[in-house]
C-alpha cells in the first residue's frame, strides 16, 4: 500500500466489513479474538489467506478495498486497485451475469457458492470459486457498498 493510505479509514473500512460479513452471514471473516483491535484486525484481513475485496456505492461502483491476496490475484497496486470501477474485475461477457448477482445481493442481502470467470489486470483469466458476496451495511443499516471473499480460484 502507498504511503499515502489513511490508516484510520483502512481501520474503521477493515471492521466494517468484518461487522457485515458476520450481519449478513452469521459466520466471521476473522477466528475471532477479544483481544484483536482495530489496527490488529486490518493487518490480519489485509494478510488473509483468502481473497477479499469490497467497492463503494458510486454509480459505476469504485473498488475501496482490496487484501494482500486481491492486489495480487488482480496484479495490482493499492493506488491502481482503489480507483479501478469493480466491473472492470470481470470480462465484458462476464459483466451481465455478475451484475444479476450484484443485484441479488443487494435485495437479499448476501450470496454463498458464487463461481464465475474474471479478469486480472494484465488479461490473465482466472475462476473463482464458492464466493460469498455481501452488502456492506453500517451500524446503522445505512448501505456502504458490496464486498466479495473467496478462498478458492484457479486460472483459466
Amino acid at each position: 500500500m502507498g504511503s499515502y493510505v489513511n490508516i484510520q479509514r483502512l481501520e474503521a473500512h477493515s471492521n466494517l466489513l468484518i461487522d457485515s460479513f458476520y450481519r449478513a452471514t452469521g459466520r466471521t471473516l476473522l477466528e475471532y479474538n477479544p483481544k484483536l483491535q482495530s489496527a490488529a484486525a486490518a493487518t490480519a484481513l489485509f494478510e488473509a489467506n483468502f481473497v477479499l475485496l469490497s467497492h463503494g456505492t458510486e454509480p459505476d461502483p469504485i473498488l475501496n478495498y482490496g487484501n494482500k491476496a486481491a492486489l495480487r490475484l488482480w496484479e495490482m497496486d493499492w493506488e491502481t486497485f482503489t480507483s479501478t470501477p469493480s466491473r472492470l474485475t470481470a470480462e465484458p461477457m462476464e459483466r451481465t451475469e455478475r451484475e444479476k448477482l450484484l443485484n441479488e445481493v443487494r435485495r437479499q442481502g448476501y450470496s454463498d457458492g458464487y463461481t464465475g470467470i474474471r479478469v486480472s489486470s494484465s488479461g490473465t483469466r482466472f475462476e473463482i470459486r464458492d464466493a460469498v458476496i455481501w452488502s456492506v451495511v453500517d451500524a446503522d443499516n445505512q448501505y456502504q457498498g458490496q464486498a466479495a471473499m473467496f478462498r478458492e480460484w484457479k486460472r483459466v
